[in-house]
This record gives C-alpha cells, structure tokens and sequence, in this order.
C-alpha cells in the first residue's frame, strides 16, 4: 500500500534504483534518512530530483540498502552475476568431495 502524496516529478535513474533499493529492504523513506542520519527530506530529494550527493554518503547508502555502488549508479555489466576467481582451497575442497562418489 502507497503512503503519502503523489509526486510531481518523475524520479530519475539514479532515483528509481535508489527508490527500488529500499522498498525490496521493506524500508520507509523515514526509515533510511534515520540510518543515514539525515532529514527525510533531503532523502526524499535523493529519490526524486537530479541533486549532488556527497561521496561519503554514497556509500552509507549502498551499506544501508546492501546494493553495489556500480548498481546504484546502473553501470553496464553488472547486472550479470559473475563468479570470481576460485581460491585453491575451494578447489581442493571440491576434488575431495567428489572422491567419495
């Protein structure tokens, strides 16, 4: 269910992400600018309008709302799930275990 009023504007990019960030958290706007230790204002600002954000904050948001910065910011590539390299041990570990089958 939508509470508040209706925006004017329509949000931007960077905007809809963060929007989409907090409600799969399950948080309200109130909710993260008490995290982040800001007026819910200048949160509500964040979603809607196209507004500078300092660099430190930045990442107080990705923390926050557990998304990646490049998510945030819709960078190319990212949205494909990449395995990193794997470490010795994990491949150690799975030889063994299939010694058994």
């Amino acid at each position: 269910m939508n509470i508040g009023r209706p925006a004017k504007s329509r949000r931007t990019s960077f905007g809809n992400r963060l929007h989409e960030a907090r409600k799969d958290k399950g948080l309200s706007q109130q909710q993260v600018a008490d995290l982040l230790g800001i007026p819910v204002k200048t949160y509500a600002n964040w979603e809607r309008r196209s507004v500078g954000i300092k660099p430190e904050y930045l990442v107080c948001i990705a923390e926050t709302l557990s998304v990646s910065l490049d998510w945030l910011f819709d960078a190319p590539g990212i949205h494909k799930k990449q395995k990193g390299p794997t470490g010795k041990a994990r491949n150690i570990f799975e030889q063994v275990s299939q010694l058994g089958s």
